[in-house]
């Protein structure tokens, strides 16, 4: 491959740059760039300002240029951050129209208008975008890289725009991060509709719309055909999504896409590649204390607390737990959990067995025999079911909040790590946990099932429906607190071998190149 190759990554996260992380995606584009670059590509990153970003220190103002955008025009101005990010390069596109309702890179709408906000800026960012590699802000690059549905729009405008045919011979990338969130809005009949923001665009409607809301667009469902090629983050999610999805029975899919993507697959246009994980050289990483452990938890209750002037109860009870828990005079066993609230994450813990929850049964299979950390938030219904076990269970210390240094902390003091989600189409936590030499619990679904070895790295389960996962995920916690109790010779094999995988970026980058870039023709 030719090693001047350049590649333009489009996304709605970047976690090289402050505050412009929200989940997966900014770790991607954070890491990626920089492994691609030490394989000879030249790497462009733009994402929009959200206004904090163009506040940025000693950013190079690279020049304004005009966008036409809901039939008017808007000077928008592209910077450059100083410096090369592991030799890619970091480009802001600044509007205050990237900064809708707040300075904030996701907005919340109400569940009548899913994705308004968000859906209005992120056509204006692709727009914007468009303008900039047409007018020579931005370098041509031999590929465009779109992520998720936030960047589908530069796939549409390219498809239909006959103004953009300078653009029109670039290779072509989408990747699907999160196919659950697909940025669906109506095409005419409100101020956030596909006509309100591309009134002059001619377009075949049929060919962006979603499947059974005709009279929407689907930019994820756009992406995925009009991409030259496609990608997930890990080859067993690839799979997945060709199927569709049956939440009651607990089955994660295609998400009402799968039709498009088994077209794609057919068409040897979709592939799956797993993220990869930094393993810094030289680093040792040490179980902490108990009692760092316990000081640092507090520290972060405090930090939480403090936020509201009313007491949440969350804290107040994890506090006492880990009163309780510090004075405890043997280690015992950790189970730990690092992740966000939601149904995808939680919801096998909390469906019922023979009237409890599986937490509570996993929770008395415990017993005495150690505690179960968990670290997380986000839905509010969710956060009080976590809340009222912990206050029946003094054996589950819920934090309810986020801290880096927490979690990094629980990556390497725990025993064993809990990520039973229902659909995971990478995940890092598992990887981060392994690093640190805590095997992990894992369902086997998506990238946990590419990364986690049964009985060798860790412990996966399945099963056909949520109520046999939920019993299968009991079951093989028991197994493993079993060999841990009684078999530590073998379960320390398991970390050890877990703590030496590596699913490196420079791997996946290597991928991306045979895959995506080189693989990708007109």
């Amino acid at each position: 491959m030719n090693s001047k190759k350049r590649i333009l990554m489009i996304a709605a996260e970047n976690d090289a740059l402050p505050g412009a992380k929200i989940g997966g995606v900014g770790d991607v584009l954070r890491d990626l760039p920089p492994a691609l670059v030490a394989e000879g590509l030249d790497v462009d990153v733009v994402v929009p300002s959200y206004g904090f970003l163009a506040r940025l220190p000693g950013l190079e103002n690279c020049g304004s240029f005009v966008v036409l955008f809901s039939g008017e025009e808007r000077e928008v101005t592209l910077l450059k951050v100083p410096g090369l990010h592991g030799g890619s390069s970091q480009y802001i596109l600044h509007h205050q129209a990237f900064a809708p309702s707040g300075e904030s890179v996701y907005c919340n709408d109400p569940p009548s208008r899913p994705f308004a906000t968000d859906a209005t800026k992120y056509a204006f960012f692709c727009s914007a975008v468009t303008q900039a590699l047409v007018a020579g802000f931005l370098p041509i690059p031999d590929v465009l890289h779109c992520h998720d549905w936030h960047s589908a729009f530069l796939l549409i405008q390219i498809r239909f725009d006959p103004a953009l045919h300078l653009l029109k011979s670039i290779t072509t990338v989408f990747t699907i991060h999160n196919l659950a969130m697909q940025g669906v809005r109506p095409f005419s009949g409100d101020p956030s509709a596909f006509q309100a923001w591309y009134p002059e665009l001619q377009y075949d409607a049929a060919e962006i719309c979603d499947p059974k809301l005709t009279h929407c667009i689907n930019p994820m469902r756009a992406a995925i055909r009009l991409a030259d090629m496609v990608h997930t983050v890990s080859p067993t999610y690839a799979r997945e999504i060709l199927h569709a999805s049956d939440h009651r029975l607990g089955h994660y899919g295609g998400e009402g896409l799968e039709r498009d993507l088994q077209l794609r697959s057919e068409q040897g246009r979709l592939c799956g590649i797993i993220n990869g994980c930094e393993y810094p050289k030289g680093v040792r990483i040490a179980a902490p204390a108990k009692k760092k452990v316990v000081e640092l938890a507090q520290s972060c209750l405090l930090k939480w607390a403090s936020r509201s002037p009313v007491l949440a109860s969350a804290h107040w009870l994890a506090e006492k737990r880990l009163q309780q828990w510090g004075v405890k005079k043997s280690r015992g066993f950790t189970l730990t959990s690092v992740g966000r609230i939601t149904e995808q994450k939680t919801r096998l813990l909390m469906t019922r067995i023979n009237g409890k929850t599986a937490l509570e049964q996993l929770l008395e299979s415990l017993g005495d025999a150690g505690q179960f950390i968990m670290l997380g938030s986000g839905d509010a219904s969710m956060e009080a079911f976590f809340v009222k076990v912990s206050g029946d269970y003094s054996n589950f210390i819920f934090c309810n909040g986020y801290s880096d240094d927490l979690s990094q902390m629980l990556y390497r003091y725990g025993d064993l790590f809990l990520m039973p989600s229902s659909f995971e189409p990478c995940g890092i936590s598992q990887m981060l946990a392994m690093r640190a030499g805590q095997p992990c619990l894992v369902s086997c679904v998506g990238g946990l099932k590419d990364t986690v070895d049964h009985h060798k790295t860790g412990f996966c389960f399945g099963g056909e429906g949520v109520r046999e996962q939920a019993q299968n995920m009991i079951s093989e916690f028991t197994t493993s607190l079993n060999m841990f109790q009684h078999d530590n010779e073998h379960y320390r094999q398991i970390a050890k071998c877990a703590s030496e995988v590596r699913f490196t970026w420079q791997d996946s980058a290597t991928s991306y190149i045979d895959q995506l870039y080189h693989g990708a023709r007109k």
